[in-house]
């Protein structure tokens, strides 16, 4: 399995927030997207921006830098940024803004019992009761047969900067679960749906979790 991660730095607030509405989440498994939003509380004007990313290099799991799973997820949260009136550019260098994005996906048993997080992979970060934010690398969703067996976890991270001044405007995070076998574990479907969530009502009420079905 391919894994895309695009490292920054998260406020400690935001991770606090959203770690305590994913352990209330991981006790049932259910498919609403848990998002969190931090911003300035000042205007967000639209303007140009660019996805830029460094993809992490987990074990057995390389992701190039133009990889077709790197630009699907960047597509797909800049599909959503145009929606609300910003516009993509050619270019880093054209761009008033930058955006990163870190997509991360693991796996837990699905015994229909709770009690059982979601993990991602080496470096302690897990989703569901216990939840943690570490930095893991490397990620094991099972494939065929067995995914049946399985809930699959992913989540994503998104910051907006201003490139002028390297100020971070707008951050945003958020985690879903599927069944292994259904349609909504794809990580296509499943980055599409966080994306979703998280820009709905953007920028959103700061430091708030919110519930999105």
């Amino acid at each position: 399995m391919i894994q895309s991660r695009i490292p920054f730095r998260l406020s400690s607030k935001l991770m606090a927030a959203l770690g305590g509405a994913l352990a209330l989440a991981g006790c049932t498994t259910t498919n609403p997207v848990q998002v969190t939003r931090f911003h300035l509380d000042q205007p967000l004007a639209p303007g140009s921006f660019s996805i830029e990313s460094t993809p992490a290099m987990g074990p057995g799991s390389p992701v190039a830098p133009d990889s077709i799973e790197l630009n699907m997820y960047s597509d797909i949260v800049a599909g959503e940024l145009t929606r609300l009136g910003y516009t993509r550019a050619s270019g880093p260098a054209d761009s008033e803004l930058t955006v990163s994005v870190l997509v991360d996906r693991g796996t837990r048993p699905d015994y229909n019992a709770g009690g059982s997080s979601v993990s991602f992979g080496i470096g302690g970060a897990s989703f569901g009761r216990h939840t943690g934010f570490g930095g893991g690398v490397g990620t094991t969703v099972p494939i065929g047969n067995r995914q049946e067996r399985f809930i699959v976890g992913t989540r994503m991270q998104v910051q907006i900067k201003r490139r002028s001044d390297g100020t971070a405007i707008w951050e945003g995070r958020a985690m879903t679960e599927a069944k292994g076998q259904s349609p909504d574990a794809s990580p296509q479907a499943a980055v599409a749906k966080l994306a979703h969530a998280m820009f709905a009502g953007f920028p959103g009420e700061s430091g708030k979790t919110i519930s999105v079905k």
